[in-house]
């Protein structure tokens, strides 16, 4: 099952159990997100992050978690915000110590591309191929 990882603390424990850097990547992709926040127009201080929370869902990278049965982390992938707009950036998917996930999750990766409504090739999303 794909779950999304929307904590840093998801993020660190992702990171953790599979021995790569998506806690950086997810930390430097929320600070964007809270970064672009413009409060609208009109309200009080107290009010100005009343919608930060769901821009933040809307703008910032999508990171998800492949899980088996057990509960244990097979997969991670972080995928351009759903307000994406074309801005280019690809979709990275990767497996424990950064490896091919295509190896053995392929068919998983072909139901999440299905759900998000993005093509997930691995020339495109595995950075780390070699040739």
């Amino acid at each position: 099952t794909w779950f999304r990882l929307v904590t840093v603390a998801e993020a660190e424990a992702e990171g953790a159990a599979m021995d790569h850097a998506v806690a950086r990547y997810f930390k430097l992709a929320h600070a964007e997100a809270i970064e672009s926040y413009v409060p609208p127009k009109g309200l009080s201080n107290i009010e100005q992050n009343i919608g930060l929370k769901g821009h933040v869902a809307r703008t910032m990278a999508r990171f998800l978690t492949l899980r088996d049965n057990e509960g244990t982390p097979c997969v991670t992938a972080m995928l351009p915000p759903e307000s994406d707009g074309g801005s280019g950036r690809s979709p990275i998917i990767v497996a424990r110590k950064n490896s091919d996930p295509y190896v053995m999750f392929s068919d998983q990766i072909e139901v999440l591309a299905a759900h998000v409504g993005t093509p997930l090739e691995a020339d495109d999303c595995y950075p780390y191929r070699s040739g």
